[in-house]
């Protein structure tokens, strides 16, 4: 019997999504835990020049995107396991694309200010 198989094919690209977006967050975790030992926090201006620099940016804004794309893989599977009515289902996408999307500009918008 063949088995035929249907749906948007979109589970191992967001298994693998979810994996790299995860590795992406834990080392720039571990970046932050190890420049505040290195007394990046000591005092607002050693940490408004740790931020000031542009590779912290550039990882911070991966951290930003990544974390960003990682919730939105999970709360999407949420709503499409979850809840059953379209409609519902079509507006809770729309306002959690909505939210991050503010989030991530929010974030961006503080990173670029420093």
């Amino acid at each position: 019997m063949k088995r035929l198989v249907v749906g948007a094919h979109y589970g191992l690209m967001d298994w693998l999504a979810q994996r790299i977006t995860g590795i992406v967050m834990a080392a720039y975790t571990l970046l932050m835990f190890a420049a505040m030992l290195g007394g990046a926090a000591a005092s607002r201006q050693a940490w408004h020049d740790f931020m000031a620099n542009g590779f912290i940016r550039f990882v911070s804004f991966l951290f930003i995107l990544s974390l960003c794309y990682h919730a939105w893989v999970g709360v999407r599977d949420i709503w499409m396991d979850y809840v059953q009515p379209a409609a519902i289902r079509v507006t809770l996408h729309v306002l959690t694309l909505l939210a991050l999307t503010g989030y991530a500009g929010w974030a961006v918008q503080i990173l670029w200010r420093l």
